[in-house]
This record gives structure tokens, C-alpha cells and sequence, in this order.
């Protein structure tokens, strides 16, 4: 026998079907318009969207927003409508704005869609408009800006290394920051990289020249890097100039995605409006702008023309249509038949993780197809999420849960092969779970180069096509 609804759930339902898909008067995705400041507008969005995935679930797999989105929604009889603050801002709290969601999604932007759906953007928006209206906390501002940490380690950053490994002090930042005790910290370099890239050009005699040189690039080493991991630049120079490139490096900060994970907007977009002026002229010229860090170069292409001020949007453009992934641009080499293969040694098998922000660039995977040159070389690629996204794992209440997400990968990441990883912050959460470092596939081909780098030689007879 069917039961009969209530009067009541009828008008649920009415008020339900009153949602529509399309866009309302509240959709705004760029920090630079007014109206994405509007609440109300927020508001109406939030419902738009949140109703359309809960109908869509195809990202049900991807992450534990999905899955808490669906259930808030299921536990309150299919309405979005009767999700309150505390619900959305929870949902809102467990993205860590992976982005893998857009290029899954079929209703965005990109694909010029009614529906105009972009919802790291719009979690984004809330995030922001939260931070302006409460005020940013301390441990927000501090891990929003990575430049300042690194100045204020490079005073005594042998201290600063051992602080971040004492327990003591360790428990201590938990309680006043916020930042896990347990998870482990990238450490700070002796030298930073731009001191080392400076001092290098100038022995050379080639500090930034004017007059464009054959096959030039900007490279945008990234603030870890220049802070963390000068090695990793060191081998990118190695690698690039083994192959003809020159490479400049003009003055530049960080690319604004850990103050945009707080909701610091208005720094986000001093960050991005510095290095749209600064290589912007290089773009013009020419020059190719590649980033180390897949984070960086998917902020430079994707991010920046939305959230710098609309005077500077079309410069944004230009560096965007400039920037490239290192191994994006090291396959047109390949493809244009000028990349060297003189390798001399093989890493053999290769467990090589795919970063988030590398995959939602949909490039392909372009730095397995650049280790794949190497005679001898097995790539096995590694496709899921470490869990680390940016600061997020950082923070006392996300470690845990960064350690369950990254577990499938961690899982891979094993065995007695080479790991690699694009994204540095993926090596550092990688090697906390496993205790192997995985090196960039950019530090694989410049060992391959080196007749130490590996322990196998590449056999001289075998065909490097």
C-alpha cells in the first residue's frame, strides 16, 4: 500500500523545484567584481550549486566534501534550503581545494555550460567572504604567507629546523597555531635559490640582459623552492640548459594560493598583481614562464585574470598564455625533436604521483611521457590525492583526516623503485607516510644525465626513441 504525503511534504517539494540550475543574480566568481562581496548573492549560489551536485553526484569519489554534502542534503529530505550555517560552513571546511571536482564537472565555465558551475570557486567565495566579515586568524596570516616565513627562517635556519622537530616546541605550535604536532614541516635551506641563481648570473655575465637570447624562459622557481628545496631549481637549471635553454628569473613573490586558502583575498591579489607587472614584459617578448610547482603555474594560467583589479586583467592574460608546466614545455622539445637524450644512467621503475593541480590543468601527463625517454625507465603512474593540498594538512584538525585521504597513493608509493612527484608539498606528505622522499621527474632526468646519477647504466645498444 503506498503511503500518502503530508500536506507539508508537498510544499517541500515545491519549494524544492523552485531552485533552478541556471545561474541566478548572485553568480560571481571573480574577487575583483562587487557583487562577489554580496551575501545574499552567496547565498542564492550556494543553494544553486549545492542542489545541482546533489543531483549530479559524479564527484562522489573524489574527496570528503562530496560525500558530506550529499548526506546534509539526504538528512534533510532532498532541500538544500534547510542546510544551516553550521552545516555549510563544515562542508565548506573539509575542501581543500584539490580542483580535481572542475575538469570532472560537465556544467562549468570551460565548457560553456548554462550552468556556469565552478565550485572550488564558489567555497572559495564563501571562505572569503568569512575571513572578511570575522576577521583572518593569526594562524591563517601566518601560513598565508610563505615569503615572510622563509625571511624570518633564513635568519637561523638551522634553529628553525630544529625547532620544527622538537616535540616540545612542536606541542607548543599545536596549541598557540593550530599546526598539527605530529605533521611533518618542510625545512629551510642554508643558501636560498635566488641568491645562488644571482650569484651564478652575474659570474657569467648574464644577469637578466634585455636582448631576447634563442629558446629563453622565465622561470617562476616558486617560494619552496627559493625557501625549501633550492636543489630542485638547481637541477631544473641543470636540465634546461642541458638543452639549450637560457633561463631568467626576475624579481618575484609568492603565487597568492595560501592566502587565498585562508580567504586572504586582498593579499592574494597584491601577490598576483606584483608578478602579473613583473612578468609581463617577458611574456611580450616572447618568453616562455614556467613554473616548478604545479600549484604556481595553475594559479599563473587559471586564477590570476580573476583576481587581479580589471586594469591589469588583459596583462594577466598574456602571462597566463605564457605560462607552462617544466615538462609541458620540455615535450614541445621533444616534439620538435631538440630535446637531448644522451642519458647516461636509469632510475629503472618509477612510482610517479600525479599532483591535483597538475592534473586539473589538462595538459596530460607530460612529465611520466619526459621520464619515459630515459632507456630503461618503467613508469608506473600513481593517480589519487596525498592529501597535503597546500597548508590544509597543516592544520590540527585536517592532519588525520589528510593522512586517511592520501592513503590509496601512500599505498603506491612503495616498494624498491624511484618515487617521484611534481608537487613538493606531495613529496613532504608522501615521505611522512612512507619514509621515502620522492624527488620532482624534472630531478630524474638530470640524474639520468649524470654518469653517477643512477647505479644502472643505460646499455649503449638500447633504442632511446
Amino acid at each position: 500500500m503506498r503511503r500518502r504525503r503530508s500536506a507539508s511534504a508537498y510544499k517541500s517539494l515545491a519549494d524544492m523545484a523552485a531552485i533552478k540550475a541556471t545561474p541566478t543574480s548572485g553568480l560571481s566568481y571573480a574577487p575583483s567584481e562587487e557583487s562577489y562581496w554580496d551575501k545574499s548573492g552567496l547565498d542564492q549560489e550556494i543553494e544553486r550549486v549545492f542542489d545541482i551536485c546533489h543531483g549530479c553526484r559524479l564527484c562522489f569519489n573524489l574527496c570528503p566534501t562530496f560525500p558530506m554534502l550529499f548526506s546534509a542534503v539526504d538528512a534533510n529530505d532532498g532541500d538544500v534550503t534547510k542546510l544551516d550555517g553550521d552545516c555549510i560552513d563544515e562542508i565548506v571546511e573539509s575542501c581543500y581545494q584539490c580542483k580535481l571536482c572542475y575538469p570532472k564537472c560537465p556544467y562549468t565555465p570551460d565548457d560553456d555550460h548554462e550552468f556556469q558551475l565552478d565550485f572550488p570557486r564558489l567555497l572559495m567565495r564563501y571562505t572569503a567572504q568569512r575571513a572578511r566579515r570575522d576577521g583572518l586568524k593569526f594562524r591563517e596570516r601566518m601560513l598565508g604567507n610563505p615569503v615572510r616565513l622563509g625571511r624570518l627562517a633564513r635568519l637561523a635556519p638551522a634553529a628553525a629546523n630544529w625547532a620544527s622537530r622538537n616535540r616540545f616546541h612542536r606541542v607548543i605550535m599545536e596549541k598557540m597555531l593550530g599546526i598539527h604536532r605530529d605533521k611533518k614541516l618542510p625545512e629551510f635551506a642554508r643558501e636560498t635559490f635566488e641568491k645562488w641563481f644571482k650569484a651564478r648570473q652575474v659570474a657569467r655575465g648574464r644577469a637578466d640582459a634585455t636582448s631576447p637570447a634563442p629558446r629563453e624562459v622565465v622561470l617562476f622557481h616558486t617560494c619552496f623552492v627559493n625557501y625549501n628545496n633550492p636543489e630542485l631549481g638547481k637541477d631544473t637549471v641543470a636540465v634546461l640548459e642541458h638543452n639549450g635553454v637560457t633561463i631568467l628569473s626576475p624579481p618575484q613573490t609568492c603565487c597568492g594560493m595560501p592566502a587565498l586558502d585562508g580567504g586572504d583575498v586582498g593579499f592574494a591579489k597584491r601577490q598576483a598583481s606584483a608578478n602579473v607587472q613583473a612578468l609581463k614584459p617577458y611574456a611580450e617578448r616572447g618568453c616562455k614562464i614556467l613554473a616548478i610547482n604545479p600549484t604556481c603555474s595553475f594559479m599563473l594560467k587559471k586564477e590570476y585574470a580573476d583576481l587581479v583589479d580589471a586594469d591589469l586583467r588583459a596583462d594577466a592574460q598574456v602571462v597566463a598564455d605564457a605560462t607552462m608546466d617544466l615538462n609541458e614545455y620540455l615535450f614541445t622539445l621533444k616534439k620538435d625533436e631538440t630535446f637531448r637524450r644522451d642519458f647516461q644512467t636509469t632510475p629503472g621503475e618509477v612510482a610517479y604521483h600525479v599532483p591535483c593541480h597538475l592534473k586539473a590543468q589538462n595538459i596530460g601527463f607530460r612529465s611520466r611521457d619526459m621520464m619515459k625517454t630515459i632507456p630503461g625507465a618503467k613508469i608506473r603512474v600513481v593517480d589519487g590525492c596525498c592529501g597535503h593540498d597546500g597548508t590544509w594538512a597543516m592544520k590540527k584538525e585536517n592532519f588525520q583526516t589528510s593522512m586517511e585521504v592520501g592513503q590509496p597513493v601512500f599505498s603506491q608509493m612503495a616498494g624498491d623503485c624511484q618515487l617521484a612527484t611534481d608537487c613538493p608539498l606531495a613529496a613532504v606528505q608522501i615521505e611522512q607516510a612512507t619514509g621515502a622522499k620522492p624527488v620532482h621527474p624534472i630531478q630524474v632526468l638530470a640524474r639520468a644525465y649524470e654518469s653517477d646519477g643512477f647505479s644502472r647504466s643505460v646499455p649503449p645498444s638500447e633504442d632511446d626513441s
